[in-house]
């Protein structure tokens, strides 16, 4: 019983980390079909942005992410208003702009932090461990769990309860007959490419304390927000977090009977082999015509 709850935690525990990276990329991709290959690097800034407000300021992690979410919101706002809103419909020009971006964006930070590995202190409050039914795990990464479920709720309300949601809803449907309704397509998109670019800020600030925060540390979380999004089908919130829950449990599965490498090498010949057969993923959204 130890053992199975041991790796249900560590599944969930990776998943978490997946849903939180991945959910302002799906937010992105299925409402303005953007690829957004910075995506990685808007993860790195939020992480760098925690080392920052923390070695500068003495801001600790907890009171640093609601800064964190607006400086990255502003920086993906202004993105979108200089490059992205004039490539929409152009698939090969975003991703060449946004690739170009993401190594902008690294070269900015290595010239002014340096290429030296940072670290962010985990919270006090939650360095200690919790036993649940035998196994223990780090309250730190409870707590992340807890905010990537609290984040998605916040963001499906967003989508289906608001009057925001349901502009969203319908530009993502058809442009250009929401347009002719009095929709402001242009505003919608930069909103909603701002809030992509907050969470994926809030995801680098929360994986900070774990994973050492580096220049080229988005380059993995992005193939990971990818690979979770693929899965899920691109216009599904909830296939966002049903993927994730798959891929982390399947991840923690393999990494403990292999090793992490063998783990998500076998994870992303599942995803090519899924995608040959069922390219639209497992939980594509229905739309009607």
């Amino acid at each position: 019983m130890e053992l199975v709850v041991s790796q249900l935690l560590t599944g969930l525990s990776i998943a978490s980390i997946l849903m939180l990276v991945a959910l302002g990329l799906a937010v992105i991709y299925g409402v303005t079909g953007v690829i957004n290959l910075a995506h990685g690097e808007f993860v790195m800034l939020g992480a760098y942005c925690a080392w920052f407000l923390q070695t500068e300021f003495g801001l600790g992690l907890i009171a640093s992410l609601v800064p964190i979410f607006i400086v990255l919101a502003l920086f993906g706002w202004i993105i979108e208003a200089l490059v992205i809103r004039h490539l929409y419909n152009r698939p090969l020009d975003t991703i060449l702009a946004t690739w170009g971006i993401g190594v902008m964006a690294q070269q900015a930070v290595r010239l002014m932090a340096g290429g030296e590995l940072r670290y962010v202190e985990m919270p006090a409050a939650l360095s200690s461990s919790v036993n649940i039914f035998g196994a223990t795990e780090s309250a730190y990464r409870l707590f992340i769990l807890g905010l990537a479920l609290s984040l998605f709720a916040l963001t499906w309300y967003i989508y289906r309860h608001t009057a925001f949601g349901l502009k969203l809803r319908a530009i993502t449907q058809n442009r250009d007959i929401a347009s002719s309704f009095g929709i402001n397509s242009g505003r919608v998109y930069r909103a909603t490419f701002a809030y992509g670019a907050g969470i994926a800020g809030l995801a680098g600030a929360l994986v900070s304390p774990l994973k050492s925060v580096s220049p080229e540390m988005g380059t993995t979380y992005v193939v990971d927000a990818f690979m979770v999004v693929v899965l899920g089908g691109t216009q599904s919130l909830f296939g966002t977090v049903a993927s994730s829950g798959i891929l982390g449990e399947l991840s923690g599965f393999l990494a403990f009977h292999s090793n992490d490498t063998i783990a998500k090498a076998l994870v992303l010949l599942a995803i090519v082999i899924l995608i040959r057969f069922r390219p639209q993923g497992l939980f594509a959204a229905r739309v009607r015509t």
